[in-house]
């Protein structure tokens, strides 16, 4: 457990950061709110009995003050464009891992690109996409393929209950949108494509009890960035429940309300990974409730694994590629129900 250890949150008073610094708190950190309201930092902080210190991604020497002291830094704070550039190079400059829960590809995308030769010579860590999107998708993507050391495709599903996106989601959202422009991103073939026609709609049959359900297919997430950062598989598709993409293209659609104590929503979700090779299939799911709320135990149990050296690589790296994704999964029982079995035969 972290015993103490001083672990920044940047973003700490949004929808997820707040997860994080509860689920933080009751793994033994101590987390250091940190993000440029002053006032939502000093409520937070309050709250928490925690010292809290404001620092803006446009001002380098802040963002040095607040990860002064702490063993890690978790970017909560999007969008993600604007945020995981400066965090990062602070905590390279501070000498401690990096890891955030970004579900922007395109800055997903960009820390690869910007930072692989970097990380590596310096033996650093940055995780990036450490969340439901990105992390948990690419460790059931790992777990499913087992001993195999390539695939011809991997396909990601989602079944979302409902989708009521925060605030956050949407600017990054905005963003993401904004610096695409008309396209859309494909995976296929070992690259990305950009597209102009519509995503196509089509149905996927998930487990008991949900079954066939209607979805949008190449619905591209995170996940598509960071399986083929360390899988051989040219074909990467993920796909998303149509009731959950109407609620999120709907701008009416409210932010997520807690039904519990522990401040999670009723939201409920299934992800059920498929990889094919030849003419076998394997397969990996994973449910739960509410998709912000169980980023907080994914990212903290990945800060966990790497502050004990409980990693395979050093550098920019993806979920599945630093760290065991079986043993992670099992590890995150008390948040999501499992099934791995990558030996079994899928119809």
């Amino acid at each position: 457990m972290g015993s103490g250890q001083l672990v920044a949150v940047f973003g700490a008073y949004g929808h997820t950061g707040r997860f994080v610094v509860d689920e933080l708190a009751a793994r033994g950190f101590v987390p250091v709110p940190s993000g440029r309201n002053a006032q939502a930092l000093e409520e937070l902080a309050g709250e928490h009995g925690l010292e809290a210190r404001v620092a803006s991604v446009g001002d380098p020497a802040s963002l040095d003050r607040a990860l002064a002291g702490t063993a890690a830094v978790i970017n909560c704070a999007g969008p993600f464009a604007s945020t995981t550039g400066p965090v990062i190079e602070a905590a390279l400059r501070a000498g401690i891992p990096y890891l955030d829960v970004a579900a922007e590809l395109e800055a997903n995308l960009d820390t690869f690109a910007h930072y692989r030769e970097r990380a590596r010579d310096a033996g650093a860590v940055i995780v990036p996409a450490m969340a439901f999107f990105g992390g948990l998708g690419d460790l059931l993507a790992t777990a499913a393929m087992g001993d195999w050391t390539e695939a011809d495709e991997a396909h990601i599903a989602y079944a979302l209950s409902s989708w009521h996106p925060t605030a956050g989601t949407r600017l990054s959202g905005a963003v993401s949108r904004e610096r695409r422009g008309d396209h859309r991103l494909r995976y296929s073939g070992g690259q990305w494509e950009r597209r102009t026609d519509q995503a196509p709609t089509l149905e996927w049959t998930f487990p008991d009890p949900i079954g066939p359900r209607q979805v949008i297919g190449e619905f591209t997430m995170a996940d598509v960035v960071t399986v083929p950062q360390h899988l051989s598989i040219p074909e990467v598709t993920t796909y998303m429940t149509a009731e959950a993409v109407r609620d999120i293209a709907t701008p009416d659609t409210p932010a997520p309300t807690a039904a519990d104590q522990s401040g999670r929503s009723d939201q409920t979700f299934l992800v059920d990974v498929v990889v094919r090779s030849g003419g076998a299939e394997r397969r990996a799911t994973a449910g739960g409730q509410d998709i912000y709320a169980v980023t907080a135990p994914l990212v903290a149990e990945a800060l966990e694994r790497v502050l004990t050296g409980r990693t395979k690589t050093t550098g920019v790296a993806s979920a599945g590629q630093i760290f065991d994704a079986p043993d992670f999964l099992h590890a995150l029982a008390p948040h999501i129900t499992l099934d791995l079995n990558p030996q079994k035969q899928i119809a």
